[in-house]
Formats: C-alpha cells, structure tokens, sequence
C-alpha cells in the first residue's frame, strides 16, 4: 500500500546514494546511520518499523509462545532415533531419545498456536489474538507452523547472531522481523502480548521468561497470563517456592504465573483470564 510519506527508489537516488560520503542527505548516507552516535535513531527505527507494519496488518493483540530452539517435530525425532538404533551407538541412540520426548513439546506448541489462530477466526479483527514467536526454529518454528496450517498469520521477531538465524519457513513473510537490539525485541513481544506462553527452554527461554515477570511483578506491564507449559520440567528447574522461603518475592508473586500441560489447558486459562467467548477449536 502506498503511502504519502514512503520515499521511491528515485527519491533516494536524488537524495544522493551515489553522492560522495560529505554530499549525501544524512537519511541517505549508510554510513553515517552506523555510527556510534546515531545509535537512538537506529533505536527508533527499530521501534517503528515493526509497530507500523502490525498497525497496517491490522495487528492489535498476540499470544507469545517462547521455548527451545532446538527441538524437532515428532517425524523427524523419530526418523533420528531409528538412524541412532540402526547404527548401534549408545551415545547417540540416548540423545535420539531425548529428542522425540522434547518432539511432544513441539507438538502441543503447533497444536496450541493451531487452536488459538482456529478460535480466533470468528473474531472482528480488533479482537483476534495472533500467535507471535520469536520467528526462529523449535518452539517457534511449531507455533508459527500451527497458525499457518489453518490459514491464519503470525507474527515472527527475529534477532541478528553470530551464527545466522533465519525466520522458519512458516511465519507470516510480511510480519516477519529482524532486531539487531535484544532490548528494542522484547520490548516488541510486550507490546501487543495478551499472554506468555513458556514451553521448555535453554537461557535465551529464561531470559525472556523472567524480564517478563519482573515487568508485571513492578507494574511496569500491564497483568497478563504467564503460562509454564510442562509442569515436570518447570518444577525440575527452578524452585520458585525457594524465592518465598528466602524473602526475595512474596507469596502474592506466585500468582503472577501458573502452569499447565496440555494445549486445551494454556487455551482456557488465557479465555477465563478474558473471559472471551470463542468458539471451541
């Protein structure tokens, strides 16, 4: 869609691309929006950008899903794990193991994004919640996977690494985000986040989890659904209990989280949070 404000390639032709560095308008010289100064104006054009294309989207509200990037869908698990067998090493047939009980994760994150997008359908566009991922493989990937499997969109925030990390072959092209800041991304997911959705995961999980509960915990965000999905794992890993114990949160802050294990459990407890009335998936 065009716009009165949007720039052609023949205006930043004009404005001086091909110009000598002194020459250049400073919106058209690359160079110049790298530097160390200019480092607020590159925040604020990674602030807008994203923003303004959900507002064109029609983008009001989302469920984050969060959780590892490293587990497979069960087909793939599986079809390792009889590679591992039929080469008889013991190392590897333990890892396939693991993967294909990490492959249900996977599974209930597509089949949770599947049932909110199917939920949500009947919606006006105001009120639909759109499943947002962080846009790469694993958890992501089977969220973004679950929403486009019934035709709906999704929203992917990408971050710019070392090693290369491309958006998964099911978000939304068009939604679909890179970050080169961590700060300016997560400030992104809590924007628009109706519900967090935790599935099992490594720190990057643990650093999004907990930036999370700290904003609602200080009310710098508004009271949302935290959802720790796999209780067993959850529970195994941190002791939240230990954090009342010791004084450090108060017994009230339990509440600010709860767990479930099942994708029908996560997708009640985010409509009683809202009390929306959709029909079931």
């Amino acid at each position: 869609m065009a716009h009165a404000w949007a720039e052609t390639p023949t205006d930043f032709h004009d404005a001086g691309w091909l110009e000598p560095q002194a020459e250049r308008l400073a919106f058209a010289d690359p160079e110049f929006l790298l530097r160390r100064e200019t480092r607020g104006i590159r925040f604020q054009l990674e602030m807008l950008k994203p923003d303004l294309a959900q507002i064109e989207a029609g983008i009001e509200h989302t469920v984050v899903v969060f959780g590892s990037a490293r587990f497979t869908d069960m087909a793939s698990a599986q079809a390792r794990l009889e590679a591992a067998q039929q080469s008889g090493q013991a190392d590897a047939v333990a890892l396939a193991q693991t993967q294909v009980r990490n492959a249900q994760h996977y599974e209930n994150a597509r089949q949770f994004a599947r049932m909110v997008a199917q939920s949500c359908a009947s919606l006006p566009q105001d009120e639909k919640l759109t499943i947002c991922t962080g846009g790469g493989p694993g958890i992501m990937e089977a969220a973004n996977r679950g929403a486009k499997e019934v035709g709906a969109l999704s929203v992917a925030l990408n971050i710019a690494l070392p090693h290369e990390q491309h958006p998964n072959p099911y978000v939304t092209p068009e939604l679909s985000f890179k970050f080169h800041y961590f700060a300016l991304r997560k400030m992104h997911f809590m924007m628009r986040a109706k519900a967090l959705v935790a599935f099992p995961g490594g720190f990057g999980t643990l650093d999004e989890l907990f930036e999370v509960m700290t904003l609602v915990q200080t009310r710098k965000a508004r009271q949302v659904p935290i959802l720790l999905f796999g209780t067993d794992y959850w529970q195994r890993l941190i002791n939240m209990d230990v954090l009342v114990e010791e004084g450090t949160i108060s017994a009230e802050d339990l509440k600010l989280f709860r767990y479930v294990d099942t994708p029908e459990d996560a997708w009640k407890a985010i409509c009683d949070f809202y009390a929306l009335k959709v029909p079931p998936a």
